[in-house]
């Protein structure tokens, strides 16, 4: 159920500076050949910016291989793979030819690269390939994995060595890189005759591609002013001037010289007083110089311990200029205090990757959860052919696997049983053979049996959560299985004759009894004081709707109970869609175990991803004081008055995506919304105007301000999204983090997408005022 593996798997390289000037583009990226490979292609610039034209593996990969996809046992169809010279993309042969954006992935939405059969699609129907010609590209979100087999062993390892370098290239480029291969793409889809020279007509189409309706007559009168040769084409130092007007940034610009003074350079105190005014902790002249060395792009510059305005740019695109304070994005807090003590990420039904009703199960689902984080899944276990028990959602169509293929897979479960007394045996022998030393079989205190451990001691574990011998029987005389107190709650709502299935449960089997050490299901019937202090080992699961009636009836002794032990939530069994619950309520009231359908993005698995972005992405965060004390008086419903002031300036957004990228004059209204979910009386959102035909630069220079009763609970969720008058407006792009974790001062916000990969270059300029009274 609980995985100790806390230490982040994530981190953030360092981003080395790098040259500021857009250069000119001599050599710009082409868009795939047809399969026939009949179109000349031209350099390979933006590959030469990343230092990988002359690797081996990357230039076989522009040349492209042919794989089998693998779908099924019959269905092994032979695809064209490319790289594209932009060297962030990939374009594939499909069946059916579609739009242009239908035949292209990404690089920063690739998950893994796995060899071998390291997939269910290859475990399962890849048997006529050899393990080492097959390779599977996982990607983020809910796209299917890509299983593919090579002609040859070496272009199999040819294709992971590539992409492994092209990734991690990808990750260590700073903001100002990613921009350059942004623009420098688009230019080259403009250049529509391909000779390196752009048209007015063809700084049009650019200017549609990159999201916005420049009026014609202002468009011309910069094209005329950069055309220096006056023939009515910009090319080469041309082109470059242009790119350089049309990413100017008046705002970073004005707030430089209001610092640098006349000489347009900042010194290292002028640089220590802005940092002092950003309300920066550490704003010393040594720090200072520090990021004059790091940021800063020209060696004289440097030498004297100067920063230029491109200096400050970088500065300000940088992790260090970001929204998320750099330092919590390591493990930084305690880890030592007890689990009961920490928010935990956690998954419920964990093994789907659709619906509840007929979608599928896979054991890849929980792969991806533990990617984003998870350390909380569930198993949900029943009797299947072969002595071998299953994982499905029972009484439905979903699909079963194997209980021991996902044990293999993961290594961390939450259990629920359905099964007879010989197949929990049967789970029970595959947990300590498959898991050996990880898993917690004893208490790891003697002394203190009871206590719960913390995620420093359970490292490296894996605990399982289930019911444990001597247990409260039910009227019939059974026990009581997990799902079967978790589901009890619903009976009413829910048809008589899959509750009497239910019933049918067996008993629970010693050997899995001896399994939950540390988190032993108990039902919770109320919360009134007990003659004796409650187990701490003991954990509760409660239906979203429980719970929510506990947090409005009994808020304080709620908070008092999940100060000791552990509580998990889980979504209605009507959500067929797989829909989520916000798990913000239930955080309010200190439960730890909040779980949601990973596989449902949505603004819900938003605010799970932005509570858990913290702390190195390990999985547990800790809790504030308010809800860890045993005698707290905190109630969610009642914070109390105001404590907090935040003061969000809207300023700009830069190079936002596109929406309908088929079509060029499709460009986008966009408005940012700011939106507060803490305690109740916290809740709220704020949005700014909309800006007209302007995604690449627009300007609001709204203030939007929000009164906080309970900050150190509150998820601050800034949302862009693309207005219209007569339907809902359109999602493009959302960043969630804790307001402790929100840097005062002039930061930028880099977007994510909805399956929460990045949109970079794309991002929001904004100043933070927060003010404690």
């Amino acid at each position: 159920m609980l995985c100790g593996r806390w230490r982040s798997s994530r981190r953030r390289p360092e981003e080395p500076p790098v040259s500021a000037q857009v250069a000119a583009p001599v050599a710009l990226p082409s868009p795939p050949a047809p399969p026939d490979g009949g179109t000349k292609r031209p350099g390979l610039r933006a590959l030469k910016k990343m230092g990988l034209t002359e690797d081996e593996d990357v230039r076989a990969m522009l040349r492209g291989s042919r794989f089998r996809k693998i779908r099924s046992r019959t269905w092994h169809k032979e695809r064209l793979y490319r790289l594209q010279e932009d060297g962030l993309s990939v374009w594939f042969q499909r069946r059916i030819p579609r739009a242009p954006s239908q035949h292209i992935f990404f690089l920063q939405h690739i998950e893994a690269v796995r060899e071998g059969h390291q997939s269910e699609g290859l475990r399962r129907f890849g048997g006529a390939f050899a393990p080492a010609r097959c390779l599977t590209i996982a990607f983020r979100g809910r796209r299917k994995n890509l299983d593919l087999a090579a002609p040859t062993a070496e272009e199999a390892q040819r294709w992971v060595r590539g992409l492994a370098k092209l990734r991690a290239r990808l990750d260590a480029m700073t903001q100002r890189e990613r921009l350059d291969h942004w623009i420098h793409t688009y230019l080259h889809r403009a250049d529509s005759d391909q000779d390196s020279k752009m048209s007015f007509k063809e700084i049009k189409s650019l200017l549609r591609m990159v999201n916005v309706d420049m009026n014609d007559m202002y468009a011309y009168r910069l094209f005329k002013e950069c055309d220096h040769s006056n023939n009515e084409r910009l090319e080469g130092t041309e082109i470059e001037e242009f790119l350089r007007r049309l990413l100017k940034r008046p705002e970073l610009e004005e707030i430089f010289y209001k610092y640098s003074g006349e000489d347009h350079v900042l010194s290292a105190p002028e640089l220590r007083e802005f940092l002092e005014d950003q309300g920066e902790d550490g704003a010393t002249l040594a720090h200072a110089q520090h990021l004059i060395q790091t940021y800063e792009l020209n060696e004289t510059a440097k030498q004297h311990e100067l920063m230029t305005l491109d200096g400050f740019m970088m500065y300000l695109l940088s992790p260090n200029g970001a929204a998320l304070d750099p330092a919590h994005m390591c493990v930084f807090q305690d880890m030592d205090h007890p689990l009961a003590h920490y928010f935990i990420s956690s998954s419920h039904n964990t093994y789907l990757t659709d619906s509840q009703i007929g979608g599928p199960s896979s054991t890849e689902a929980y792969v991806r959860a533990f990617a984003q984080g998870c350390r909380c899944v569930e198993l949900d276990c029943w009797e299947g052919p072969g002595g071998e028990p299953v994982i499905y959602h029972g009484h439905t169509l979903t699909s079963k696997i194997l209980f021991r293929d996902v044990v293999q897979a993961v290594r961390d479960h939450a259990f629920t049983n359905h099964c007879g007394l010989e197949q929990q045996a049967a789970m029970a022998r595959h947990l300590r053979t498959i898991l050996g030393d990880m898993l917690v079989t004893q208490a790891l205190d003697s002394q203190n049996p009871e206590e719960l451990p913390s995620p420093e001691q359970l490292k490296g574990r894996v605990l399982v959560k289930g019911k444990k011998l001597p247990a409260v029987r039910s009227e019939d005389g059974r026990i009581l299985s997990d799902r079967e107190e978790e589901e009890e709650e619903e009976e009413e709502e829910e048809e008589a004759e899959a509750a009497e299935q239910r019933r049918l449960a067996k008993q629970i089997s010693p050997e899995l009894s001896a399994l939950a050490v540390y988190c032993c299901a108990t039902r919770l019937r109320n919360l009134r004081p007990a003659p004796t202090l409650p187990q701490p080992c003991q954990v509760s699961s409660l239906s979203e709707r429980k719970a929510k009636k506990l947090i409005r009836e009994a808020g304080n002794s709620f908070v008092r109970h999940n100060a000791r032990q552990l509580t998990r939530v889980y979504p209605l069994g009507l959500r067929m869609n797989s829909a989520n619950y916000s798990p913000q309520e239930m955080w309010n009231s200190g439960c730890q175990l909040v779980a949601l359908n990973f596989q449902t993005p949505g603004y819900e698995m938003d605010l799970n991803a932005g509570r858990f972005l913290i702390n190195g992405q390990c999985g547990y965060v800790l809790k504030p004081a308010c809800l860890r004390q045993p005698d707290t008086t905190f109630d969610p419903e009642c914070p109390g008055p105001p404590r907090t002031t935040l003061t969000i300036q809207v300023l700009t957004a830069q190079q936002l995506p596109k929406l309908n990228a088929e079509k060029p004059n499709s460009i986008v209204d966009p408005l940012v919304r700011v939106e507060i979910h803490g305690v109740p009386a916290d809740c709220a959102r704020k949005e700014t105007n909309y800006v007209l035909n302007n995604g690449f630069n627009p300007r609001w220079g709204q203030t939007l301000q929000f009164q906080l009763r309970a900050p150190e609970l509150v998820l601050v969720r800034f949302v862009v999204e693309d207005y219209d008058t007569t339907s809902p407006n359109d999602f493009v792009g959302q960043f969630t983090l804790p307001l402790n974790s929100l840097k005062q001062g002039y930061r930028h916000i880099h977007l994510l997408s909805k399956d929460g990969a990045s949109l970079s270059p794309a991002t929001l300029f904004v100043h933070i005022r927060i003010q404690c009274s």
